[in-house]
């Protein structure tokens, strides 16, 4: 490992665990170079942010990762009249300012303002364009050098004319050219949010896309983004992924199992299971006691009475509703490190929660996701070792025979720990 290279890791290392960060640079260093990153520039992140943005991108090629950058015009908005001959000259100045910032970060790049796109207008007399073709070559070139490429996003017609495209359009087509693992779009304002101003870290495409197309949840920007972006990964591997995050969350946004944005992929379906029979019980077992630390009670199985099991496809998430007086209680619910920071939980959860309308379950009270959920709970109760939780219960005796049947469960592990559900 090269000394720029070992310097960046030991940082990266107070952003996220040792592991974690290793893992990710061993995941993304076997990665094809041209196929590691396409960025996609904001507006918003070439104007004052453009330092803080040099520096994340720096920061990448510092520790041997080399993406390729598209940007618009930090202007464009501004351009009255909104003529062609304008736009490209903010562009060009733009597409200099960045090379030379990244430069002065101590970063290797190339300006490209040409040549890679081609286009034909919206209109026959208009200035936009859309990308009719991508031609690589000048990318490769940079790549070759080490240099990063910086793509403005103009386009060519056949006959020369220069066309403006908006950045999006031009880093979805660069993707689906190239293949990217990743296509990161960076903003001022970072990650997603939901209509009520809620973070959304992850979007699991094959569980969560239709009820964030059909609902109300996202803002109309956000949600006619997903529908491209799910257009856009249905045409590449399965290993791609998108990010939207800032300048400033860009690390912790890639090497993180948390991340620090909106992480969307193609993700696992969530599968049911109405008996424990019907389940790959060797697989699940695995699950559990991997993140719980401790064994399962050899007969929990038999002991059980199964309601429903929901477990991702790849066996890396699960929540197990069993009954307990009659009543649907959510025994365990187990997520992998990795698969929390795909947001595989949370579609678990999601998906549980909408065919459960009434839940109850317990956590030991210094258990570390207790805080999350306090958040999906209507209610909780503590005891020095146990806090019950539930939601979708207003009704006194209700809730009072949920919390007695809670703590009088036995333990369904090991050895006490830290941790039951």
């Amino acid at each position: 490992m090269s000394e720029a290279r070992t310097v960046m890791t030991k940082l990266l290392r107070y952003i996220g665990g040792r592991k974690e960060v290793e893992q990710y640079l061993r995941h993304y260093g076997g990665v094809e170079s041209q196929k590691f990153a396409i960025i996609e520039l904001g507006a918003d992140v070439l104007g004052p942010d453009l330092d803080t943005l040099a520096g994340a991108l720096a920061f990448l090629q510092q520790v041997g990762l080399v993406p390729i950058v598209v940007h618009g015009a930090s202007a464009r908005a501004d351009a009255e009249p909104a003529a062609l001959a304008v736009v490209r000259r903010v562009m060009q100045e733009d597409n200099l300012a960045l090379v030379e910032a990244l430069e002065r970060h101590g970063a290797k790049a190339r300006p490209i303002a040409a040549g890679v796109f081609e286009a034909e207008p919206h209109e026959p007399s208009g200035w936009e364009g859309a990308v009719t073709g991508v031609d690589p070559t000048a990318i490769t070139a940079a790549l070759r050098a080490g240099q990063m490429p910086v793509l403005a996003a103009l386009g060519s017609t056949p006959s020369g004319q220069s066309l403006y495209l908006r950045e999006s359009d031009a880093a979805e087509a660069l993707a689906r050219k190239l293949e990217p693992h990743k296509l990161i779009v960076l903003r001022s304002a970072g990650g997603w949010v939901d209509v009520e101003g809620r973070p959304i870290s992850a979007i699991n495409l094959s569980e969560d896309y239709q009820r964030l197309v059909d609902g109300g949840h996202l803002t109309p920007e956000a949600k006619a983004r997903l529908m491209r972006i799910e257009a856009l990964l249905d045409e590449l591997p399965d290993t791609s992924s998108v990010s939207i995050t800032s300048p400033d969350h860009l690390a912790r946004e890639l090497f993180t199992y948390r991340g620090a944005g909106t992480l969307i992929q193609h993700g696992e379906r969530v599968l049911r299971y109405e008996r424990f029979e019907d389940v790959d019980l060797a697989r699940l077992t695995g699950l559990l006691e991997t993140c719980f630390g401790r064994k399962l009670k050899p007969d929990y199985f038999q002991t059980k009475s199964c309601y429903r099991v929901y477990v991702s496809e790849g066996y890396r998430a699960t929540a197990i509703v069993t009954l307990e007086d009659g009543m649907p209680y959510l025994d365990k619910f187990a997520v992998t490190t990795k698969a929390q920071g795909e947001g595989l939980g949370g579609s678990v959860w999601e998906r549980m929660r909408a065919e459960n309308p009434k839940l109850f379950w317990r956590a030991q009270s210094q258990n570390e996701v207790n805080g999350w959920y306090f958040q999906q709970a209507d209610g909780s109760y503590k005891t020095p070792k146990w806090t019950v939780f539930w939601y979708g219960m207003s009704d006194f005796d209700e809730i009072r025979r949920c919390i007695e049947t809670a703590l009088s469960l036995p333990p369904t592990l090991k050895d006490h720990g830290t941790s039951d559900a």
